[in-house]
């Protein structure tokens, strides 16, 4: 797929020094769904803005859809729309008014055809001449996907969409933002809920301390990086991992059996051996079951792995 978003040695340093962003390159393909996942301060909002045009970089080039961001500002920009976090829409407005005038802000002419389409894709035709103020929280998220898509973009920022919202309302944003990538629309996604990201994300980036760790095909990362665990249910409980098998990576579980670890890439998983050694050692199995490590866990041993900052932190 072509390459809509280039980033090359993007760095945002503020005043007494503190760096934000920290040579950030980034390739964002058309088409795609990206989800950027990071802990607080660790720069996801910082990247948005910049590439957005709210805030500068200090360094750095940002190229969307082959136009410079700071020499080429308003073509870029035009291609970009933007879900912020927060709810700001005018209480008495209508929504059919409030998409309309987004429109207008980027200078497009009036399109009521096209405010239509954007308005029953997001099952808010019903509520066109409704107020703002009289609709519930999941509808205004959708009325601010409206705005950010009124224009035409052909990418779409959604800076913790679902932030607020119940479990029935947060699926129905992804089967929206899905709609959406199916229409040809870029999507990139910052997000706290490690498993929106695994539901939905193509591709996975995490950034901490204003630094990409990594970028990567989600199935592939999770193979890559992801480990089995092997619940071994005994017939006699145990408080502690026998002297015998203390060679093996294994801890006792909550419910008196062992657990073993194991990389699925590796050439030999030990299985065999720990199942016959745990036979020797006069331990009877009840059952086993497998379980593979989870997107959240991979993240949270990349995050944790990150050295320490000692300065200020950023509050994106």
């Amino acid at each position: 797929m072509p390459t809509i978003l280039s980033i090359q040695d993007l760095t945002k340093t503020y005043e007494g020094g503190y760096e934000a962003l920290r040579g950030v390159n980034l390739d964002i393909n058309e088409g795609e769904i990206l989800a950027l996942l990071g802990p607080n301060g660790a720069g996801k909002t910082t990247l948005i803005s910049i590439i957005c045009g709210i805030s500068n970089p200090s360094t750095g080039t940002i190229s969307v859809g082959g136009h410079d961001s700071l020499t080429d500002y308003r073509a870029a920009r035009s291609l970009i729309g933007l879900v912020p976090q927060e709810v700001a829409l005018e209480p008495f407005e209508t929504v059919l008014s409030t998409v309309q005038f987004s429109r207008g802000l980027f200078g497009k002419p009036r399109d009521p055809a096209a405010i239509e389409a954007i308005l029953r894709q997001l099952s808010l035709w019903d509520k066109k001449d409704a107020r703002i103020r009289t609709l519930s929280g999941g509808m205004k998220r959708r009325v601010l996907i409206a705005k950010a898509l009124s224009h035409d973009p052909r990418i779409l920022f959604l800076d913790e969409p679902t932030a607020g919202v119940d479990v029935e309302l947060r699926k129905d944003m992804w089967e929206i933002v899905e709609t959406l990538r199916q229409a040809g629309v870029t999507i990139i996604l910052t997000t706290h809920y490690i498993e929106e990201a695994e539901a939905i994300a193509d591709r996975i980036g995490v950034i901490n301390k204003g630094e990409i760790l990594l970028v990567e095909d989600k199935v592939t990362l999770m193979r890559r990086m992801g480990q089995k665990r092997l619940d071994i249910d005994l017939s006699t409980p145990v408080d502690a991992v026998p002297d015998a098998l203390s060679r093996y990576p294994l801890e006792v579980n909550e419910s008196g059996g062992l657990t073993y670890h194991y990389d699925t890439n590796a050439d030999r998983t030990g299985i065999t051996q720990l199942l016959a050694d745990l036979s020797a050692a006069g331990l009877h199995m009840s059952d086993l079951h497998t379980s593979q490590s989870s997107l959240e866990d991979i993240f949270v041993d990349l995050v944790a792995d990150t050295p320490a900052d000692t300065s200020k932190e950023d509050a994106a």
